[in-house]
């Protein structure tokens, strides 16, 4: 009986709560009481759809399931994070549930990722796509769209207007048997330039794709107010077939500001090359008799000047294994002291590790120079353990030191292991900072 009384006055100061809630777009946060985010949800209108699991007449059991049910019993408060519109809610959830994995999110936790518009700038003819995995970081990407149907349908529209090439061939200025090459239908239907059958200067075809580039950048008032007045037109002459084709494009256009930013954004596992090269030229450098197959991460992040955490991210075959990151709070150092930190957080997860609680790595990457890699090195000792391969790499310079070496390495950005290394350690300092700038105030992490 206490407990249906506690469980009825927890209920009403959750609705209380919710009535203070704003009525725009943003995510909502369901959390247990050891303040452990159970659920993310996205909503258009956040008073409603928090307050819609928590309303008296509702039957929870018959319209959403039991596994909601069981969520609603152990939830104790529920936060919220208003966003900017539905497409910032869309992709933050996301990023959300992939990176912190909410027990009753059962969708996102995939390694599915949102579409880019893709332009291959890097190409001597550029070709336009929709995609999941760009080629190439340092092409022209738009997005992250929130979905690849109308996307794509904006691409047809597009081709009409710029007559940019869609296909894969691999188009060069020097190679002369362009001449003799038979281009494909969407040169007779005039929605490409057929710069495979050299059709089409090098110079030309660059200001098509420079034009589509600046009008994705724009507002696209332009092509929307012609688009609106041949619609308009159709309507005047009771075309209404031709008008609903125009209303379409229209939609499909204005659809186009449905996106995040590559940079707001982030999807860190859409550039994710294979990893073979480098862990092949590790193995090698390091001097490692196996091969390399776990590589741990560490880095240390301060949260608005006061809260330190520390992360850790887990690789395994070159690739991150989500369910292996962990987020820590620094319980024993007062203020900022990066080196006590990382022995705190280094010294609380390899403990775990000697209990059998966890997998022992082949290498262990710290974020940082040499003060950071002595620090990790220390815990090791005290621990009375045989080392792994312990590295750190220090921004900027990117140099890597190696415990146990004099000298660090200085690797070519372009060579693989340091990709690699890079990868890791960029991605435990995305793991440490998103969540917590997302919220903008302090969350649970990982104990």
């Amino acid at each position: 009986m206490a407990d249906q009384n506690n469980n009825r006055t927890t209920i009403e100061q959750i609705r209380e709560k919710i009535r203070s809630f704003p009525i725009g777009p943003g995510l909502y946060f369901m959390k247990d009481a050891d303040e452990r985010v159970l659920y993310v949800g996205k909503a258009k209108n956040l008073r409603s759809r928090a307050g819609s699991y928590f309303q008296p007449s509702a039957n929870l059991a018959e319209s959403r399931g039991p596994l909601i049910v069981e969520l609603i019993q152990k939830t104790v408060t529920v936060d919220f994070l208003q966003t900017e519109s539905e497409v910032d809610a869309i992709l933050q959830e996301a990023r959300l549930i992939k990176d912190i994995h909410p027990p009753y999110n059962t969708d996102l936790k995939d390694a599915k990722t949102f579409p880019y518009l893709e332009i291959t700038t890097r190409q001597e003819y550029p070709g336009v796509y929709v995609t999941r995995n760009p080629q190439d970081s340092r092409n022209k990407l738009f997005g992250p769209f929130t979905g690849s149907h109308d996307l794509r349908a904006a691409i047809v529209v597009l081709q009409k207007i710029f007559r940019f090439r869609t296909c894969y061939l691999d188009i060069r200025q020097a190679d002369e048997k362009r001449r003799f090459f038979r281009p494909c239908l969407l040169y007779s239907i005039r929605q490409c330039t057929a710069p495979c059958a050299d059709f089409v200067s090098k110079e030309d075809y660059r200001r098509q794709i420079k034009d589509l580039i600046k009008f994705l950048q724009s507002k696209r008032s332009t092509v929307l107010r012609e688009l609106k007045a041949q619609m308009e037109e159709a309507s005047v002459r009771m075309d209404f077939e031709a008008a609903a084709v125009y209303r379409d494009r229209i939609r499909l256009i204005e659809n186009l500001d449905r996106r995040g930013t590559v940079e707001g954004n982030l999807q860190p596992e859409v550039f994710v090359s294979d990893p073979t090269d480098a862990l092949t030229k590790m193995q090698t450098v390091l001097g490692c008799e196996q091969p390399i197959r776990i590589i741990e991460g560490f880095d240390i992040a301060h949260l608005a000047g006061e809260e330190s955490v520390g992360s850790m991210v887990q690789f395994i075959d070159g690739r991150p294994f989500k369910d292996g990151y962990r987020r820590f709070k620094i319980k024993t150092v007062t203020g900022i002291d990066d080196y006590a930190s990382i022995k705190e957080v280094v010294s609380r997860r390899y403990k775990r590790a000697l209990a059998g609680e966890e997998l022992w790595p082949d290498v262990v990457l710290i974020d940082g120079g040499v003060g950071q890699l002595h620090a990790a090195q220390e815990v090791f000792e005290e621990m009375a353990v045989p080392i792994p391969k312990l590295l750190s790499i220090a921004k900027k310079e990117e140099i890597i030191y190696v415990h146990g070496r004099e000298k660090p390495l200085k690797l070519s950005a372009n060579d693989p292991m340091r990709k690699l290394l890079q990868y890791v350690r960029d991605e435990a300092h995305r793991f440490a900072q998103y969540y917590h700038h997302i919220l903008r105030r302090k969350k649970t992490l990982e104990e």
